[in-house]
């Protein structure tokens, strides 16, 4: 399988759990004190890094850091706005878009010279 699409599928399951751990607890713990979140949030962080750290470590090796980090940004925003409008049930927002233009214009600029 090609690196960038190991990258990115290793990022995707990732974010799913970060944003979980960051947000979930939200709707589901928030009549609980906040230190059973914090733990429940830290156990499924441990397994979100057994995903990140080697989706980062094989990306690096045909992505330049700036590139790594801006696809990481772009999975971010990628996950966090279906899990805010369908899990948390916020409001679709016209900013999610502006934002995700402008992210789009990052990987651009990011990717628009070859890895060095």
């Amino acid at each position: 399988m090609p690196v960038i699409a190991t990258t990115i599928g290793l990022l995707v399951m990732s974010n799913v759990l970060m944003t979980f751990a960051c947000y979930a607890h939200l709707k589901n713990l928030n009549d609980r004190p906040w230190w059973i979140p914090a733990l429940v949030s830290w156990g499924i962080a441990l397994f979100e890094y057994m995903l990140q750290v080697p989706a980062n470590r094989i990306g690096y090796t045909e992505l330049s850091l700036a590139q790594l980090k801006i696809s990481q940004e772009v999975v971010t925003l990628s996950v966090f706005v279906p899990l805010a409008i369908f899990y948390m049930r916020e409001p679709v927002k016209l900013d999610y878009l502006l934002a995700a233009l402008r992210i789009m214009a990052a990987v651009y600029f990011i990717f628009r010279s070859p890895a060095t």
